[in-house]
C-alpha cells in the first residue's frame, strides 16, 4: 500500500539570484521543476514510497536557471537530478529506477516475471510516444498521434487485475502519467479533441491515476501548459 501523500508547498523557486542549498552536506535533494514532466516522473515515485521528509524538493526555474546548478550539481543542466550519498545522477527513467530500488516504501514493480518484462516494453516505449504525439502537435495532431494513444490503449487490455498498465500502480505509470496528463488537457483545450473517445481502458487509466493521492500534489497548472505549449509549438506569444 502507498504511503498517503503529504500536501507539502513548494520550496521557493530557485533562479540566476539565488544562493545554492548547503550541497553534499547529507542531505538527498530531488531538483525539480513544477512545469518539467520529467521531474514530475521522479516526484510521483518519491511520494509513493513516503519519501517526503527523506527526499527534499528543490525547485529550478528553467527560463532563468542559477549559474551553480550546473556548475556545482548537474552538468547536463536539466531537471530532474537527484544529489543522494556525495553524487548527483540524472535522467528521469534512471532516477524512476534508482529511487524505487534504492529507498525504503512500497516497490513500484510486481515480482511476476511477465508484468516485469512487460514494464520494460513500454518504459522503452515512451520515448518514442512522447516524440510522436509532440511532433504531431505541427500537422494534423488528431490522425498523427493516433497510434500512440492505440497502442497504449492496447497495453492497458494486458493484464485485467486493475485499471493501471501492470494491473496495480507501477513505475510505468509513473512515467506515463505527466505526458498523458499534459496531452489530456493539450488535446481537449486546443486541438478540441478527447484522446478518451473510444479509447475506454486508457479513460478508466485517467480516472484511476487521478485517485493516487502521491500524484495529485504533483499536477501540472493547466493555464501555465497551455501557454508553454501554444508558444513553443504553435507560434503563439
Amino acid at each position: 500500500m502507498a504511503a498517503t501523500a503529504v500536501f507539502e508547498v513548494l520550496p521557493p523557486i530557485l533562479d540566476s539570484t539565488s544562493d545554492p542549498p548547503p550541497l553534499f552536506d547529507g542531505t538527498t535533494r530531488l531538483y525539480i521543476s513544477d512545469i518539467c514532466p520529467y521531474a514530475q516522473r521522479v516526484w510521483i515515485v518519491r511520494n509513493y514510497k513516503g519519501l517526503q521528509d527523506e527526499v527534499k524538493l528543490v525547485p529550478i526555474d528553467l527560463q532563468n536557471r542559477p549559474a551553480w546548478y550546473k556548475e556545482k550539481v548537474y552538468p547536463g543542466n536539466k531537471v530532474p537530478s537527484l544529489e543522494h550519498n556525495g553524487k548527483v545522477i540524472g535522467e528521469s527513467l534512471d532516477l524512476v529506477k534508482y529511487v524505487d530500488r534504492n529507498f525504503e516504501g512500497p516497490a513500484l514493480l510486481p515480482d511476476d516475471p511477465a508484468k516485469q518484462k512487460f514494464a520494460e516494453e513500454l518504459i522503452a516505449y515512451s520515448d518514442t510516444f512522447i516524440n510522436n504525439v509532440y511532433t504531431s502537435f505541427r500537422g494534423d495532431a488528431v490522425k498523427e498521434s493516433a497510434a500512440g494513444f492505440d497502442y497504449l490503449e492496447t497495453a492497458l487490455h494486458k493484464f485485467d487485475d486493475g485499471s493501471f498498465f501492470l494491473g496495480q500502480f507501477s513505475q510505468v505509470d509513473a512515467v506515463y502519467a505527466p505526458f498523458l496528463e499534459r496531452f489530456h488537457i493539450i488535446f481537449q483545450e486546443i486541438f478540441k479533441h478527447d484522446i478518451t473517445s473510444g479509447r475506454p481502458k486508457l479513460a478508466a487509466w485517467i480516472e484511476a491515476i487521478n485517485k493516487i493521492d502521491a500524484y495529485k500534489p504533483t499536477k501540472v497548472n493547466p493555464e501555465k501548459l497551455l501557454a508553454v505549449t501554444k508558444k513553443r509549438y504553435l507560434g503563439e506569444s
